[in-house]
């Protein structure tokens, strides 16, 4: 497949330049509010331009989220199938609180069906529980453990990091890896093979 080329080749471009300015000011923003036009500024645009590549603010903020976890999975490896790199994730989280809270910003408003990141939320945490649970099953099954069913432990898990974020933004001294890393083997003690 030849890469794209005339207008379409430049607009790609120009989403993915709008996509690592974003990246780069919510990761430096800290608590403070990031808005459409420090984007635009970052890329020498106006708002209008920005919105004009991603349909809306929303969409924007969706597209923003799906790249962090391309970046992480770049970085990081498989977080699901490997409980040190989800840890070191979250270690590397709190180098970027703005993203963070945008994550979360936008996870509880994505809870209405209409919100432009429903599905990629929807269907982001039914990956997530489906290897998360597989991952738990078969290391509990290879030590022999039994008990919580893996699919239980692994919506408690992702709970877990996701709660823990929260309290974390709020008390930035919580230890989210370490936390994380406890409560994984936990799970992996009393997760077996689904009954």
């Amino acid at each position: 497949m030849s890469a794209p080329r005339g207008p379409y080749a430049k607009s790609s471009a120009k989403r993915e330049q709008i996509l690592r300015a974003a990246l780069e000011i919510y990761a430096e923003a800290g608590s403070r509010k990031v808005s459409v036009r420090d984007i635009a500024k970052r890329v020498g645009m106006t708002d209008t331009g920005v919105l004009h590549h991603f349909g809306s603010r929303e969409n924007l903020l969706t597209a923003v989220l799906e790249a962090r976890d391309a970046v992480g999975a770049e970085i990081y490896g498989d977080v699901l199938s490997d409980p040190s790199a989800s840890a070191k994730l979250l270690a590397g989280n709190v180098s970027t609180p703005g993203l963070v809270k945008l994550f979360l910003d936008v996870a509880a408003a994505a809870a209405e069906p209409e919100h432009p990141a429903h599905d990629y939320f929807v269907e982001r945490y039914a990956r997530f529980r489906k290897e998360v649970a597989v991952r738990l099953a078969e290391t509990s099954a290879a030590r022999d453990a039994g008990g919580a069913d893996s699919a239980w432990a692994a919506r408690i898990l992702i709970a877990a990091v996701d709660g823990l974020q929260i309290q974390w933004l709020l008390e930035p001294e919580i230890d989210m890896a370490a936390d994380l890393t406890a409560l994984y083997r936990l799970l992996l003690d009393t997760a077996g093979p689904d009954a």
